[in-house]
């Protein structure tokens, strides 16, 4: 079979990159063509992404494919979630969109709930996790404040979605990035009528609805110009970033969950159905779309945020350091001397992350930790022991035994944590692949040009592609105590 090329375009929130793929006798090979940053801007007190430069750089990548004389089969994006574009009458951006983090976000949800529709209500619509920068809560946030391009906007596009319509000229709304925004109910898989009423929005805003595979349009005349390419079909992949990394975790089978691993750590498992509970809504669970039609039933936890935030503060001594050389050291100190919930809101976005966690240890009574050492030691251990407790609720809510934890992006590199929590769940981990999401981009690429069939069929290839590393669980009964002391100071939320 002839060799087909995949361009992915895959966004995160510090950076992105572009990425050729090729599926060839049963197995997919990835090259990075660019890479770049996605620069935050904070202006007038406010937090935007330059969608402007994150087309730039898109031109770019694809510049670069027609300078190799590439000829690919179809173009793919995904992004973050819950953020979006304003469009106006005319066909032109309104404003550069808000950034999730967003401060005028921090008392909307709870603002919205209370004054608007409750929080029982919303969740039984939607069954998505509440949290306060989630897009029905922007929406609200800019209404309240009179934003106006929000009153201008002719359609609202979220990320992806938007550079697809840059792209092509056309407009849609992928479903399972939509699935994000928390005005999508799962069971019709639309819009929630009621919800875009209460922050005075109709259907007629957002594009249509389409699912993972299908073709959104070819490339304008314009980039076809820019670019040195043809009329290149552009394919609504999962444009949740975690939507197509769940889509390569490489699992045999239905009983497994999976651990995307980065700055977000999202623990889950795929359903057929969404779960829609009272206990889910207790806990805070979310159901996210995914391909052909499953469900990403999940949890977010705070992730490598902590991390990555703290090392920004370290000194360039520290920083100059590896990643395995300073996790190292940390393996060096004392286990579980200082636990953290890293869920808790005093992380979410302190003005010093170092500041944040030694606060919560002295308001809990614990060691403070002091050296850089000790503070990754206390963010390992802490985001172990949450994963156990995320991962038991889990199995309570599967409908089988989870026999496996998948851990998948980036974090599946970081051996010392995949150990921890191996030990803390007492699930066998499987470590990979890293560059999950990419790959999950250019399957579904694959899959609409009839390549590869289902899911399943693109799991056995990414099987076959890599290969993964396994965990097994240690030291149980040192990680019970620490996870009864873990349950001490935290609690059971």
């Amino acid at each position: 079979m002839e060799k087909k090329y995949f361009f992915a375009v895959d966004l995160g929130a510090t950076s992105g990159r572009t990425i050729v793929g090729t599926i060839h006798e049963g197995k997919f090979d990835l090259e990075e063509v660019t890479r770049f940053p996605n620069n935050l801007i904070e202006q007038g007190g406010h937090y935007y992404w330059d969608i402007y430069a994150l087309y730039f750089e898109i031109i770019r990548g694809l510049k670069e494919v027609a300078r190799r004389g590439l000829e690919i089969t179809s173009i793919g994006i995904d992004t973050w979630g819950v953020d979006f574009v304003f469009i106006g009458d005319d066909g032109a951006i309104l404003r550069n969109p808000r950034a999730y983090r967003d401060p005028i976000t921090f008392d909307a949800m709870d603002d919205y709930l209370k004054h608007v529709i409750s929080r029982k209500e919303v969740y039984d619509i939607t069954g998505i996790q509440f949290l306060n920068f989630n897009s029905i809560f922007q929406l609200y946030a800019m209404k309240r404040e009179g934003n106006s391009a929000l009153r201008h906007a002719q359609k609202i596009l979220f990320v992806p979605d938007a550079l697809s319509w840059m792209l092509t000229g056309n407009e849609v709304c992928e479903y399972t990035i939509a699935s994000t925004s928390q005005l999508l109910d799962p069971r019709t898989k639309q819009l929630d009528e009621r919800l875009l009423s209460s922050l005075g929005l109709t259907r007629s805003k957002f594009g249509k609805m389409v699912n993972p595979g299908t073709v959104i349009g070819v490339l304008t005349d314009e980039v076809q110009r820019l670019t040195g390419l043809g009329p290149v079909p552009v394919i609504a992949v999962a444009g949740h970033d975690t939507g197509s990394a769940v889509a390569a975790v490489p699992a045999k089978d239905e009983k497994f969950a999976y651990l995307s691993s980065g700055t977000w750590s999202l623990m889950g498992i795929e359903t057929k159905d969404a779960i829609i509970s009272d206990l889910s809504y207790e806990r805070n669970f979310t159901n996210e779309g995914g391909i052909e039609g499953t469900t990403r039933f999940l949890k977010n936890i705070c992730g490598m945020w902590l991390y990555e935030r703290c090392r920004l503060e370290w000194p360039d001594e520290v920083r100059k350091l590896s990643h395995p050389e300073l996790q190292g050291s940390a393996m060096q100190v004392e286990a579980f001397r200082s636990i953290i919930n890293p869920d808790d809101p005093a992380f979410a976005a302190p003005a010093s992350m170092i500041g944040a966690i030694q606060q919560y240890c002295r308001d809990t009574n614990q060691p403070v930790p002091e050296t850089p050492a000790e503070i990754c030691r206390c963010i390992f251990d802490s985001l172990a022991l949450r994963y156990r407790q995320v991962f038991q609720w889990m199995q309570e809510f599967a409908p089988f035994r989870l026999e496996v934890l998948h851990i998948i992006g980036g974090g599946s590199l970081n051996k010392f944590l995949n150990q921890f929590t191996a030990n803390s769940t007492g699930a066998t981990v499987l470590a990979g692949p890293q560059e999950c999401t990419a790959i999950g981009n250019i399957m579904m690429q694959a899959k609409a040009a009839r390549i590869v069939g289902d899911i399943w069929q693109m799991r056995q290839i990414i099987a076959n592609s890599i290969e993964l590393v396994e965990y097994k669980p240690q030291d149980k009964s040192v990680w019970d105590a620490a996870y009864e002391k873990y349950l001490s100071i935290v609690g059971k939320k």
